[in-house]
């Protein structure tokens, strides 16, 4: 990303783009917001929880699909990607991260629970709260990255992917790919490389509001 503007990003995989974001777009749900968000401060915070709490934009602890839409276009991305991702996100995590007691439909994601929706096939960056795993994070590069220590390319990230899936649990390959593409399309620098530093950015969110300031400080000087 550095020196080039953001390009539209594309994901791979979209697993569910025939739901309506019409319907995703409604706010159902929304129970005890604030207490959920009481234990919720940043300092207090898993890796995992500012991770989406990017896309909380109002703070209140829950992401409606409508924030995840709003995040999804500061960040670079185009209108019909960021509706087919939001639906597809929500449709696919909301499910995991609603509180105990929560009735159907599941639409909004609940950042205290976001725990519940690790994935397989990742890099074990996470644990199963969501903390943030240093030596797992150091063993994506010293296993992949080939050419730069500290960067992984395109073929580099590809076969980390690869590495990673758990061959038990097909159904989570295109989510770890997915999550993956896209972060390279909008996090790469001129020369290709995905950095270990704005990579540790991906864990803790701190790289989307570079993102978003970024694009904000291009758009103000067209």
């Amino acid at each position: 990303m550095v020196g080039s503007q953001p390009a539209a990003a594309s994901l791979p995989v979209l697993s569910i783009l025939s739901v309506l974001l019409t319907c995703s777009l409604c706010c159902f749900g929304k129970v005890s917001a604030r207490a959920l968000l009481a234990d919720g401060a940043s300092s207090n915070m898993t890796e995992l929880q500012k991770h989406v709490s990017f896309f909380d934009r109002n703070k209140d602890g829950i992401i409606t699909p409508l924030e995840t839409f709003q995040g999804f276009v500061a960040v670079g991305c185009e209108i019909a990607f960021s509706s087919a991702a939001a639906t597809t996100v929500h449709g696919a995590l909301a499910p995991f991260t609603n509180p105990p007691g929560a009735l159907p439909p599941y639409v909004n994601i609940y950042v205290k629970y976001i725990h519940r929706a690790i994935h397989g096939s990742d890099t074990g960056a996470y644990d199963s709260k969501g903390r943030f795993v240093q030596e797992k994070f150091d063993e994506i590069f010293k296993k992949h990255a080939h050419i730069k220590r500290d960067a992984l390319t395109l073929p580099e990230l590809e076969e980390m992917l690869t590495f990673n899936r758990d061959f038990l649990d097909p159904a989570s390959w295109p989510a770890a790919e997915a999550e993956w593409q896209l972060i390279y399309q909008l996090a790469h620098d001129r020369y290709g490389f995905l950095t270990k530093k704005r990579a540790r950015g991906i864990y803790d969110g701190t790289i989307f509001v570079e993102l978003e300031e970024r694009r904000k400080s291009l758009h103000s000087d067209t």
